[in-house]
């Protein structure tokens, strides 16, 4: 009877002692979760204010990123997305830092890789926004110059460069972060050699008609001189 009821609490005894040592950890993740949280408000309040202090809404108007909110569906200030972006990721950081109180081997093993990934997050997003001013900064020089220099297409010509900075853009992001490079490369040289075939067959059928005049009017002209010189000669 004793080994019988030793066999029904030594299973119980073992579950209790694993729980009596896991404890301590599971409520140092919950007291680094509530931290974490109280200090991400506070961190995203401060951040806001500080955006809106420095006019961070108004130079997104002039840089375009706020249209570019609003096609995503995005009505909210540029400021406060800021603060909601930077809150989630200190609340993913907060998390991880959390889990890995609980000091379970799989789980340490996912924070790290977490962290490790980490760095490549932070500069697909540099490259993302750096690519996105630097692609309309190019895109409107394009578009000046074009205008200026007379060209009928240039609206057409200024969406065509910003069209082919986005895909390169796109394509070093997905490269930073890993995301099936093999394909990427592929399908990067596919769309972005696409283009430019479509763009060249495009250019030289619409150009027919343009040639033909610069072609004439250059006939013309080689005609009139050669008639004024037998004029002269005469």
């Amino acid at each position: 009877m004793t080994d019988f009821m030793e066999m029904i609490f030594e299973p119980l005894r073992e579950l209790f002692m694993q729980f009596k040592a896991f404890l301590p950890g599971l409520l140092a993740m919950l007291v680094i979760l509530v931290l974490g949280i109280l200090l991400a408000k506070a961190i995203k309040a401060i951040l806001v204010r500080f955006l809106t202090a420095v006019n961070f809404d108004s130079w997104c108007d002039r840089m375009g990123f706020t249209t570019l909110m609003r096609k995503g569906d995005l009505w909210t200030k540029p400021s406060v997305l800021a603060g909601v972006i930077v809150f989630w990721l200190l609340l993913i950081v907060t998390l991880m830092v959390g889990l890995s109180a609980l000091k379970v081997a799989a789980i340490d093993q996912m924070v790290g890789q977490f962290f490790g990934y980490m760095p490549r997050i932070f500069s697909a997003a540099i490259i993302l926004v750096i690519g996105y001013v630097l692609s309309g900064f190019v895109s409107r020089a394009v578009l000046i110059t074009a205008a200026n220099s007379g060209f009928h297409y240039a609206k057409l010509l200024a969406e065509t460069v910003r069209t082919l900075l986005a895909v390169l853009i796109l394509a070093m992001v997905m490269e930073q972060l890993q995301i099936a490079p093999s394909i990427v490369l592929a399908a990067f040289s596919i769309i972005f050699g696409g283009i430019v075939i479509a763009l060249s067959i495009a250019f030289g059928v619409g150009g027919i008609d343009a040639a033909k005049r610069v072609i004439e009017r250059e006939t013309a002209e080689k005609r009139a001189e050669e008639t004024k010189d037998e004029i002269e000669h005469i």
